[in-house]
């Protein structure tokens, strides 16, 4: 399986995502929406970087059960309650992406929406990897 990260030079320097991502050949791995849920079933996670942190350390938990790394992740979606708070702990959130996942970027999405299906939950986040 290989993954390409394309950014071309026409298009804004990506910071946290990649513009493309190629895969070929692998197995697609479908990773249901996470949130920072507990093992108890609790919201947790007192701001958006903190839940950030729970959500993606889950995400990649679903994704280490499947056999998937972090660098396996060829595209991400972020669902966020409020963007501009999002946006203003970007520099955050980045450190705590590179803490668990490291330096490289799935191609990226971020929505907003009015609430997430846990009412406490500030991002969920999704994603689809392709392992060897």
């Amino acid at each position: 399986m290989t993954l390409r990260r394309i950014n071309p030079p026409g298009l804004a320097e990506p910071s946290g995502f990649s513009h493309a991502v190629t895969a070929t050949g692998g197995t697609l791995v479908f990773l249901a929406g996470q949130t920072a849920l507990d093992e108890k079933g609790a919201i947790v996670g007192a701001d958006v970087v903190e839940q950030f942190d729970r959500a993606l350390g889950n995400l990649l938990e679903a994704l280490a059960a499947a056999g998937g790394t972090p660098a396996q992740l060829a595209r991400l979606t972020v669902y966020a309650t409020d963007p501009e708070d999002y946006r203003a702990h970007a520099a955050d959130i980045g450190r705590v992406w590179r803490a668990r996942a490291g330096r490289e970027y799935p191609a990226m999405a971020l929505i907003g929406v009015v609430r997430l299906w846990d009412e406490p939950a500030l991002v969920e986040l999704e994603g689809i990897a392709v392992l060897d």
